[in-house]
């Protein structure tokens, strides 16, 4: 019997036989690439990668960055080819992704001119190592259990999870542009899928993401067979449920959840000053001034406080009752005035220890409640192995900052007990909020006018918005420069005052809806939960070879 097709078509196919797609030819093309031309494609598929990312939020790209990398992959000739490869995709995604931390450099750039390619370059090019070993690793299981196209896929997905574990862990950590994060932005219904972090945490998110974006890359192997349709198009198909199925329960906890205004009003002040003017003597008076009237202007709502940003105040507020007492006549009829100061041990004695802190102040001058950073940034905010290297930070000062104790939780008669974070503590998953005595809110104090007009404050944003999600707390953030607002407990921006905007916003409290999320109290072990299913095809096959 011969099945016949269109006239058209000189092709004959018999039962059985198979004929190659275009996928097929488009995988083997991409297979056979060497050279220079095969590693610059792996290293724009790096980029591709990044794009996926907020601010660009071009999601759909996931595809083409994995799966086409899966597919160059392919024509590794052994272990070490796949490691290169994996390294000149790991290069584009950090270069693109992280070249903003060299934009810090530039607030002194006479000082630290000899650090913009070590940031811009250096860096990323240590973390590429990551996706190196991702390939690496994946080529050496590939070989040692004879695994086929499916199980290789899981088993790039585990492997890629588990990098991205280890560099958010590893040196004090760098948990920055997760491949869970192309949900945390602008995406038309990244939301949705946002919402699986809530039981599996950002990690974890990472896990679905590579999967369903590395799934296709079977297309590209799979002949066509006019017997069973349903067989070629089952990794498109398990892809397109990884992102359907999460979503649709991810639609259901939103519309589960609205958001529900407290009565409590907090007044948000954004003063936007350029990183060159923050700490110069001459402005100081300038600055705390902008801070003062924005802070004082009329409201319309009665307020419970007024927050400011990291680092807002110029001044020792421990050590100045006069610039304290400005701030006390501003938190008369507002609660408080909650702001970012450096603090320093207590007078009389001289000065020997800094911290980067968060201080409440009363309409009594009394500084009532105080919580310490304890996730430090290395050489910003200390300066690692300083007996070995002879070098200074980047952050003003000579004195190293004390790192605190660690999440604690903050309560103030007239506001619900909040989870203080400076900065990028926020960009640690799990380690944000005192479970023991869990907040009713999350507050984010930050300075992104280090970076400037990059990708970095809009990253910074989504970052913080994806731990609302995960801990199902309302989320209050203030920056000096940068994106400040308001995110409910599902992750919705009730509101927010944009970049290089100058500004304040009187903005009621979302309330804490929601019970503590799975991910809240299980943590990194619902991952770990997850990557041995995901290892799971893998022990199958060895399973098998061993008994034939």
């Amino acid at each position: 019997m011969t099945l016949l097709v269109p006239e058209a078509s000189v092709l004959r196919i018999r039962p059985g036989s198979r004929v190659e797609t275009p996928l097929c030819r488009l995988a083997h093309r991409l297979a056979v690439i060497s050279g220079w031309r095969r590693y610059g494609l792996a290293f724009l598929l790096g980029v591709c990668a990044t794009a996926t990312l907020p601010p660009v939020d071009l999601t759909p790209l996931l595809l083409v960055a994995f799966t086409g990398l899966l597919w160059l992959d392919d024509g590794s000739t052994g272990p070490w080819a796949s490691f290169r490869l994996g390294y000149a995709f790991g290069l584009g995604f950090f270069i693109s992704g992280l070249y903003w931390i060299a934009a810090a450099l530039f607030v002194d750039i006479a000082s630290f001119w000899w650090l913009v390619p070590v940031a811009a370059a250096g860096l990323p090019a240590a973390f590429a190592l990551y996706a190196a070993a991702t390939l690496l690793a994946t080529n050496l299981a590939v070989r040692q259990l004879r695994l086929p196209g499916a199980a290789r896929i899981f088993a790039f997905a585990v492997a890629w999870t588990v990098a991205e574990w280890v560099r958010g862990h590893a040196l004090t950590g760098l948990p920055w542009n997760l491949i869970g994060y192309a949900w945390s932005g602008g995406f038309p219904g990244a939301i949705l899928m946002l919402q699986s972090v809530a039981v599996l945490g950002i990690y974890g998110l990472s896990f679905l993401t590579v999967l369903a974006a590395s799934l296709p890359a079977l297309l590209g192997t799979t002949s066509l067979n006019p017997l069973s349709p349903g067989r070629r198009f089952a990794p498109a198909v398990a892809a397109g449920l990884l992102i359907v199925v999460p979503s649709l329960l991810g639609a259901v906890r939103l519309a589960a959840t609205p958001t529900v205004e407290t009565a409590y009003f907090l007044r948000i002040v954004q003063p936007s000053i350029p990183q060159t003017m923050k700490w110069e003597p001459a402005a100081a008076q300038r600055n705390f001034r902008l801070l003062l009237d924005l802070s004082s202007a009329p409201e319309t709502r009665k307020l419970a406080a007024v927050v400011w940003p990291e680092a807002a105040t110029p001044f020792l507020l421990g050590r100045d009752a006069d610039h304290r007492g400005e701030i006390a006549a501003v938190a008369a009829g507002r609660g408080y005035v909650i702001t970012g100061a450096v603090r320093t041990n207590p007078p009389p004695n001289p000065v020997a220890q800094v911290w980067n802190s968060i201080e409440a102040v009363d309409g009594n001058r009394e500084i009532v409640a105080r919580y310490d950073k304890a996730h430090l940034v290395p050489f910003g905010e200390y300066m690692p192995l300083r007996e070995v290297l002879p070098l200074q930070k980047i952050t003003p000062g000579s004195l190293d900052y004390t790192a605190g104790p660690g999440p604690r939780t903050i309560e103030l008669p007239g506001l619900p007990p909040f989870a203080p974070l400076i900065c990028y503590e926020v960009i640690f998953p799990g380690a944000i909020v005192d479970e023991h005595d869990r907040p009713a809110w999350i507050l984010n104090v930050t300075n992104d006018a280090w970076y400037g007009r990059t990708s970095g404050p809009y990253q910074h944003f989504a970052i913080a918005r994806t731990r609302a999600v995960e801990e199902a707390l309302p989320l209050v953030r203030v920056a000096n420069n940068g994106v400040s607002g308001i995110v409910d407990g599902v992750g919705r921006v009730v509101a927010r005052i944009d970049l290089d905007t100058v500004g304040y916003a009187d903005l009621p409290l979302p309330a804490d809806m929601l019970a503590p999320t799975p991910y809240s109290r299980g943590g990194d072990w619902i991952l770990l939960a997850l990557l041995c299913l995901g290892l799971l095809p893998a022990a199958l096959t060895a399973s098998r070879k061993r008994n034939i």
